[in-house]
């Protein structure tokens, strides 16, 4: 029976998810596209739905009760219908709350009230749920006080109808247990979609937070918005400039310049996070990572190389569009200040002369080279490869002494 059922069950939601995405259109946004098909599945569902009902009512000799559902089913089968000629979303969407709020009422009364009617009208509550759901908040609690009212106009004329029990007993308990259910179902899912959403807009702003911060930088300004700039005694920054971008990038396309400087960037962001150093940013073809910050390390210079290394050894083993790249690298160590910057759109950034040393090393340095100065090499342990250059005329700082590391010994070789 399981083996006939779920092939059923599977080919059903197939065709409910279809019919679902009508009269959704190439521009919709995807939240868009999901209440178009929010709204075109529920209409769906309803219109059959609604025969069945006016049909059990026919069957008790309750002509008024069953026109109701059929008439509701009727107009609603003519809007969607006009829906998907028209694309006019609004207009299906208010006839559909319209009915859901009142119809329910409209049934209430016809069947002798509250009680009479097993408490059909809790359905009307769905008015406002729904349009928490796939309108905006505002829009929401105008349905909210809508529904009030038509609770407190249907108690205020209950009174006044005839006290009949039109449905036999037993069905009118079953309506209670099945509306009284529904009722705390509808409240259920409602809550726990807007908990489901809550969760994933959540994940998704931490994932986008993470993005632009440290994680030590975005737990502060998630707990207190204010303004952050730290000193750090040790650290090393590094600038990873790709040799001859700009008359490369002339002769791509910009799709190929982009997908390009991914693929590199990319590249060298596994290797910073494999070392445990902080990206800060990239700057046209020029990467920017340091070590150091925002978690002191007594090894950062050391981190800092062997990152250098291998982004070194990446370019020098790939090919893009069929050329092969070099970079140009520089690494200075000691001390910077780094913070964050900006109201609207956040930085995490560091500045000081230790910076601009960084960033002199791998302006005044050779293609696939990484250059460094006599402070990092100083606190390079014995593994690394160094080569003395000599003393560089740099700009703004005059004669410095720098180095180039050419490679680092593997443990076994020690």
């Amino acid at each position: 029976m399981m083996m006939f059922l779920r092939p059923l069950k599977n080919r059903l939601f197939l065709v409910f998810s279809q019919v679902a995405r009508w009269g959704s259109q190439p521009g919709d946004d995807e939240h868009t596209r999901l209440n178009k098909a929010l709204i075109v599945g529920a209409s769906v569902l309803f219109i059959p739905a609604g025969w069945v009902w006016a049909a059990g009512y026919f069957g008790l000799g309750l002509p008024l009760a069953g026109a109701l559902p059929l008439s509701a089913s009727f107009i609603l089968l003519v809007s969607l219908l006009y829906y998907l000629r028209t694309h006019r979303y609004s207009f299906l969407l208010w006839v559909a709350l319209t009915q859901t709020l009142f119809m329910p009422a409209a049934l209430s009364i016809a069947l002798g009230g509250f009680v009479n009617s097993g408490l059909v009208i809790l359905w009307s509550a769905l008015a406002p749920f729904a349009a928490l759901i796939l309108e905006d908040l505002r829009s929401a609690l105008g349905w909210f006080v809508a529904f009030l009212a038509v609770i407190g106009f249907s108690a205020w004329l209950q009174p006044q109808l005839p006290y009949i029990r039109p449905l036999p007993e037993s069905l009118v308990m079953l309506s209670f247990v099945m509306n009284l259910g529904n009722a705390f179902v509808i409240t259920f899912i409602t809550a726990a979609y807007f908990v489901a959403q809550k969760e994933i807009f959540k994940a998704r702003s931490e994932a986008l937070l993470l993005n632009i911060l440290p994680p030590e930088i975005a737990e502060i300004l998630k707990e207190k918005p204010r303004h952050i700039a730290q000193t750090y005694p040790q650290a090393s920054v590094l600038f990873a400039d790709i040799v001859n971008f700009t008359p490369l990038s002339a002769s791509l396309s910009a799709g190929e310049v982009v997908d390009m400087l991914n693929d590199i960037f990319s590249a060298f962001d596994v290797i910073t996070k494999k070392h445990g150093l902080e990206k800060i940013k990239t700057i046209g073809d020029c990467y920017m990572a340091a070590a150091g910050v925002p978690r002191p390390r007594a090894d950062h210079a050391e981190a800092l190389a062997s990152a250098a290394l291998e982004m070194q050894a990446y370019m020098r083993t790939h090919t893009f569009y069929g050329r092969s790249l070099q970079i140009r690298a520089g690494i200075h160590s000691g001390e910077v200040v780094a913070g964050v910057i900006g109201r609207d759109k956040f930085i995490y950034d560091l500045w000081g002369d230790t910076v601009n040393t960084a960033s002199r090393m791998e302006s005044h340095g050779l293609p696939d080279t990484i250059q460094v100065t006599a402070q990092t090499a100083s606190l390079l342990p014995a593994s690394f490869h160094l080569k003395r250059r000599g003393v560089v005329r740099v700009k703004g700082k005059g004669a410095v002494e720098v180095h180039f590391l050419t490679g680092k010994s593997s443990p076994e070789n020690l």
